[in-house]
């Protein structure tokens, strides 16, 4: 079984990013895959996102909602999307999370002024 595969079935994951200092910093996010590719997302304003836009090295670990990890760290790169990349994204997580990224968290990106931005992670060493 491949990484996109073992990942596949998760519903969450421990994102770490860098800092510019070089710590890691963990922040659970939702995860999904359509067409093997892996997708997650966030807010343009959010922390992690500011790291990624530093470093798209990043680190997913299986976790819990709460983002305690369940399993082995995989280390790839992450992608900003835009466009019809964005759209597969987004049909993909809500497809696999209806209530929160169907409904929940674009409404509130949109209540609170948010960019949502939406980001493909692919294994492997960067």
């Amino acid at each position: 079984m491949n990484t996109v595969d073992a990942l596949r079935r998760q519903r969450y994951v421990l994102l770490e990013t860098r800092k510019r200092d070089g710590t890691w910093v963990g922040t659970p996010v939702s995860l999904a895959e359509a067409g093997g590719k892996l997708y997650f997302r966030t807010y343009d304003a959010a922390g992690k996102s500011k790291r990624l836009r530093n470093f798209p090295d990043c680190r997913i670990t299986p976790s819990t909602l709460r983002g305690r990890p369940v399993g082995e760290p995989v280390t790839g790169t992450a992608t900003l999307l835009s466009g019809a990349d964005a759209d597969r994204a987004r049909a993909a997580l809500a497809a696999k999370h209806p209530v929160l990224h169907g409904w929940l968290v674009p409404w509130s990106h949109r209540v609170k002024g948010w960019a949502t931005l939406h980001y493909e992670f692919r294994p492997g060493r960067p």
